[in-house]
């Protein structure tokens, strides 16, 4: 039996952050100006990979994240937005509180007009969830 050993410089490499590590860690929400400000319009975007922790038993939670706006001045940029989704992978949150977050984030981010963030979570022992929460901006 041989035990060979990566050499030093593998060994390093595997254990520093990786760059999709590095993106998803300092994953922010980005945004754009409105192409189209002044005409209401609806953005559906579907983030099938969720992931977060159950914060009671730790067991991985899996996630259908729907979020459905209607842009004001603001549009939020695609790939931030899934780095932002995949910043939950190793967080310990209840699917009620992590839809709430990620619509509060959202809503602080871009401010539409309007916005919906539906998570559709994989049963896991027998339990469907599925958590809706909206925002709507109120003329002042």
């Amino acid at each position: 039996m041989t035990t060979d050993k990566l050499p030093e410089s593998v060994s390093q490499t595997t254990q520093e952050m990786k760059y999709g590590e590095r993106d998803i860690a300092e994953g922010k929400l980005i945004t754009f100006p409105n192409p189209r400000v002044g005409r209401r319009y609806d953005i559906n975007i579907t983030l099938p990979e969720f992931t977060c922790k159950c914060p009671f038993s730790g067991y991985p939670d899996f996630a259908t994240i729907y979020v459905t706006y209607i842009p004001d001045e603001r549009v939020v940029e695609l790939k931030a937005l899934k780095l932002y989704i995949n910043s939950y992978r190793d967080r310990y949150i209840s699917h009620e509180e992590s839809a709430n977050q990620i619509l509060d984030d959202f809503v602080a981010a871009c401010d539409p007009l309007e916005a919906t963030v539906k998570a559709d979570f994989t049963p896991r022992g027998n339990v469907h969830t599925v958590v809706e929460v909206r925002h709507h901006k109120y003329p002042s």
